[in-house]
This record gives C-alpha cells, sequence and structure tokens, in this order.
C-alpha cells in the first residue's frame, strides 16, 4: 500500500468515522510519534503504532463527537508523504481531558508528515493551527478583546 493510500484512509476512514478496527493494517508496532496534543502529557517518542492510534481516535471522538476531515492535498515522496486536511467539529466533550466542552465549533487547517516502511506509517510530524482552534473554541481571549 502506497504511503498516499495509508495517510487518506488515515484521514477520510479512520479519524473522522471513528473506525479504529484498520489500526492494524495502517501503523507499524514500532511507531515514532513527534506530535503532541494541546494540553497534552505524553512525551513525543517510540509508542505501539495501532494502540497509540486506537487512543489518538477514541479522544479526538470524545472531544469533538461530528469530527470531519476532508482531504486537500497529498504529496508522496519516497518514503515520505504529507497530507493537508481541514479538520471540523464541535467541542462538546473535555478537551484534551481538561477544558470543559463549550459547545462551539472549530475549523482548521492541519498539516501531517509521516514515514512509510514496508507499507506502513512508522513515524508522524503534525503541523495544527492549534491557535485558531483555540480562538475558535473560546479557550484563549482574542488579543485586544476583554
Amino acid at each position: 500500500m502506497t504511503g498516499a493510500t495509508l495517510a487518506r484512509r488515515l484521514w477520510e476512514d479512520v479519524i473522522p468515522r471513528g473506525d479504529v478496527a484498520q489500526c492494524d493494517e495502517l501503523f507499524a508496532v514500532d511507531y515514532v510519534e513527534h506530535a503532541l496534543a494541546p494540553f497534552g502529557t505524553d512525551e513525543p517518542g517510540r509508542v505501539e503504532g495501532p494502540a497509540h492510534m486506537r487512543r489518538v481516535v477514541g479522544s479526538l471522538k470524545e472531544q469533538f463527537s461530528d469530527l470531519t476531515a476532508v482531504v486537500e492535498a497529498v504529496v508522496e515522496d519516497g518514503d515520505t508523504v504529507a497530507i493537508r486536511v481541514q479538520a471540523e467539529g464541535t467541542h462538546d466533550g473535555a478537551f484534551n481531558g481538561v477544558v470543559p466542552p463549550t459547545g462551539k465549533r472549530f475549523s482548521t487547517l492541519q498539516s501531517h508528515w509521516y514515514r512509510v516502511d514496508a507499507g506502513k506509517l512508522v513515524e508522524h510530524w503534525a503541523t495544527r493551527d492549534d491557535l485558531t482552534m483555540a480562538l475558535q473554541l473560546g479557550l484563549v481571549p482574542r488579543p485586544g478583546r476583554p
């Protein structure tokens, strides 16, 4: 399976639909996570890939039960694949277990980079617009406003 196919399945099936049954097929057991969740306490590093992603998806669906992701672009070069997604959802669960639900919606762009080996995702980096999301959800005040 190509890296582009793996990334698309993750962002079109697994994350928005909560279809964690695919995690064993998409992720290597020996997986390196470089991206931290906002307010998260986990350190980046080696994790058990499928189990880690099942926890991530479960957490996202608890925080944003209507989470959607639209794939805008996928680029693959050698063992690296990058995917840009438009993520949207309603904050109806505790944000990373810390911030109570606001009931507000967010919509942000995210870029995720993966390294692929032997037909599985083995490493992940992310560039997310967490500040825009936090502003939209009312988690931080807009500058210049009381």
